[in-house]
């Protein structure tokens, strides 16, 4: 491992009923492999070379995904867009201002930034002298490559279905979810990657994320060394997605870690 080195950990790969879905009788809500079981779509990202820790979204799930990483530290959050399947963790965030005794950055485009403050206005208000009671936050708007501790954050704009969203470069590892069209020049931000994650929610159309054979589409005109794929409907079995891609393409799991140069 070189100091420099981006390492990401899939917090969550499912889509936003998480599998199992809740009273469906199919076979990927049932299965016994422990890839299947899919937490609402989030992670993390830890910057080698800065020694920080950056989280991608708060899922819905984040305390259970917390615990199931061993994460104790969030340096700051950067945050997708305001979808609930994205945001309903976001209390939970409190915890970490208790352990580290400090406010926390987070991160969005104005879209999502003004939705955050409507939906959880008092993360971003001091209301206790202690940590721990609620959130303590403070909101920084994106519009453009930002600096974080020392580490340039390239900010990939793409649409989820007509919402424009954000995903996110860090170094030669980007992370892009809930897109279904990528701009021509936030495809020329996603070149030259050692790691891609990337959305694929099923084999059949979507209209506001990308299809499978969509999103090989897109990885195959990118070219990373590997690519990952999230946000998985119940459609497709770890095991059945698996086998319709071609090399270098792989269906990512809850947990599972990936490298990158920074």
């Amino acid at each position: 491992m070189t100091q420099a080195e981006i390492e990401l950990t899939f917090l969550g790969t499912g889509t936003s009923n998480g599998i199992p879905v809740i009273g469906c009788p199919c076979d990927v809500c049932h299965s016994t492999d422990a890839r299947d079981r899919r937490s609402r779509t989030s992670a993390v990202v830890r910057d080698r070379g800065a020694g920080r820790t950056y989280l991608i979204d708060t899922a819905t799930e984040l305390r259970t995904q917390a615990l199931a990483a061993g994460l104790d530290r969030v340096d700051a959050v950067l945050m997708t867009h305001a979808h609930a399947d994205h945001t309903g963790g976001f209390d939970d965030l409190r915890r970490f201002n208790e352990l580290q005794e400090a406010h926390i950055p987070v991160y969005a485009n104005r879209g999502t930034a003004q939705t955050l403050r409507e939906r959880y206005a008092y993360t971003f208000v001091d209301t206790f002298s202690f940590y721990g009671g609620k959130p303590d936050l403070t909101l920084h708007e994106v519009d453009g490559p930002f600096d974080l501790f020392g580490r340039e954050v390239v900010p990939v704009p793409v649409f989820h279905g007509r919402l424009p969203i954000l995903g996110y470069r860090f170094g030669d590892l980007a992370y892009v979810t809930d897109a279904k069209q990528i701009p021509a020049s936030s495809l020329e931000l996603l070149r030259g990657l050692d790691v891609l994650v990337l959305n694929a929610l099923r084999e059949r159309p979507h209209p506001t994320h990308l299809s499978l054979p969509e999103a090989v589409a897109t990885v195959e005109e990118l070219r990373p060394r590997a690519a990952y794929l999230v946000h998985l409907s119940h459609e497709l079995s770890h095991a059945a997605a698996e086998a319709l891609l071609p090399s270098g393409i792989h269906i990512a799991y809850d947990g599972l870690t990936v490298r990158a140069a920074g």
